[in-house]
């Protein structure tokens, strides 16, 4: 195939994996939508016996009560499931799978097209980066059962991709000569990994915020919102959350803090320039490093943990989009 025909290609697949993202994030939707209709159903008993359920998984039905045990999987329990809301989980989950599929054939394609790695310009570092979100959602639903943050995550791939599709794109192309070094490349995909890895942390940090709440709600006699029951404890979030970030951070800091510097000098015959790319991929690192450093010295959990790792999240995103649309600098014709 040529050039041409590859660039076909990939200019149909990505928007329709950005279609299938958003009927996974539909049926996922209706997975809680179910859920909620189910333990509003059981609401008598769950009020007689409030639960903070953990990870128990469907074919033992076993509970935990303060986020021990089995909820360190980050699983969510099945304790306000029903057999369609299952049905609609398994189907958000293969869509999901598909639309994966659907994107990294667009992301492959994009960079036959262009016959150079698929990062040169600004629509191709968000088709790449959302994709390692879903990369790392898919590894984490496979290794620790994180269905829980499918509909987050469809959510936040598809409106991505159709931001990506709608308003960034770029015909392929080659590269400015800036941008021709083996190093870019290892710059700009541990930077996607590690900002698919942010994002997951991000979401889990979120859910945990609105768990927490929910369950000292119940501890202090209330009861807990039927749409928050299937999710795992609050501990079992933010174990997850720690997991993930704990596994970008020093991608992030090899990618963007030596890899990045080691371009820069090839590119622009210094190392550091205080580029302002440059200084919120060095915000982004001090943030997650606080939120490490505090957890292993200070022992901090919950609430101030997560409070960090969302702005570490929201310092990344305006790191992505906010420094690549809104700031003049070297890396605003890159967009990476």
């Amino acid at each position: 195939m040529s050039p041409e025909s590859f660039a076909q290609v990939s200019n149909l697949v990505i928007p329709t994996a950005t279609v299938i993202y958003a009927l996974a994030m539909m049926a996922h939707a209706l997975e809680w939508a179910m859920s909620r209709a189910v333990a509003v159903e059981q609401a008598d008993d769950t009020e007689a016996a409030p639960v903070l359920v953990g990870a128990a998984g469907a074919s033992t039905g076993s509970t935990v009560t303060s986020g021990a045990g089995a909820s360190s999987t980050g699983s969510a329990s099945d304790v306000t499931a029903s057999p369609r809301a299952e049905a609609a989980g398994r189907v958000g989950l293969l869509l999901t799978y598909l639309a994966f599929v659907l994107h990294l054939a667009g992301v492959l394609t994009r960079g036959l097209a262009a016959e150079r790695a698929p990062w040169g310009n600004m629509y191709e570092f968000t088709i790449s980066t959302s994709l390692a979100v879903t990369a790392v959602y898919l590894l984490f639903v496979h290794r620790y059962k994180l269905q829980w943050l499918g509909l987050g995550v469809t959510l936040v791939v598809a409106a991505v991709l159709g931001l990506a599709t709608l308003a960034l794109y770029t015909p392929a192309g080659p590269l400015v000569p800036a941008l021709h070094s083996y190093w870019l490349v290892i710059h700009v995909a541990a930077a996607a990994i590690s900002g698919g890895a942010f994002t997951i942390g991000g979401l889990a940090s979120i859910l945990y915020l609105v768990k927490s709440r929910a369950e000292r709600k119940v501890l202090a006699g209330g009861t807990m919102p039927a749409s928050l029951r299937r999710l795992p404890t609050a501990e079992a979030m933010d174990g997850t959350a720690y997991k993930v970030l704990a596994f970008a951070f020093p991608l992030w800091t090899f990618g963007v803090l030596v890899a990045g510097p080691i371009w820069a000098e090839y590119a622009w015959g210094r190392y550091w320039g205080w580029d302002p790319k440059e200084v919120w991929s060095l915000v982004t690192w001090v943030v997650y490093a606080a939120y490490l450093h505090a957890r292993a010295t200070a022992g901090w959990r919950g609430s101030r943990a997560a409070t960090i790792a969302i702005v570490g999240w929201v310092v990344f995103i305006f790191n992505f989009v906010g420094v690549n649309l809104l700031v003049s600098g070297l890396h605003s014709y890159a967009g990476v």
